[in-house]
């Protein structure tokens, strides 16, 4: 059976992820190190992990298999995942995938890369937007609507 794994600390689509894996009897896993109000829903447990960097995307990334859909922004942990086998769907909706992920990790290096040469540099991406939220809400439902299959 598949299951839903969301790297939860940082998410802004928990409830939208929530609510598409109800509709398709999916349990969900929601790790993070802590401070997220629980979920009342009986297919959701909540994964508190302890502090430090990358335990809840290890956590993930022990458990994740080929049924899986993993929704992460996170480009380390979604290559790992990948390379499981399961699916990644970023929080704005865009797909994660064996053909794209080098390139992802290339962009993450550089961008990591030109903003240690310059510590004055302010900026950061965009902001999430209704559009975000909607595309994930689509893309989600087809990998739901693909795993069940």
């Amino acid at each position: 059976m598949s299951a839903l794994y969301i790297d939860a600390d940082a998410c802004p689509v928990k409830a939208e992820a929530e609510r598409v894996a109800t509709r398709h009897k999916c349990p969900v896993f929601m790790v993070s190190n802590g401070g997220l109000r629980p979920s009342t829903n009986p297919l959701v447990q909540m994964i508190t992990v302890p502090d430090g960097p990358d335990i809840a995307d290890m956590w993930i990334a022990d458990r994740a298999g080929q049924v899986d859909i993993v929704v992460t922004g996170d480009i380390p942990l979604a290559a790992k995942v990948i390379a499981s086998g399961a699916q990644v769907i970023k929080h704005d909706g865009s797909l994660l995938t064996a053909r794209n992920i080098g390139d992802a990790l290339a962009t993450r290096d550089l961008m990591q890369d030109i903003r240690a040469a310059n510590p004055f540099a302010q900026g950061g991406g965009r902001p999430f937007s209704k559009a975000d939220r909607a595309r994930f809400l689509d893309k989600l439902e087809m990998l739901m609507r693909q795993m069940t299959r």
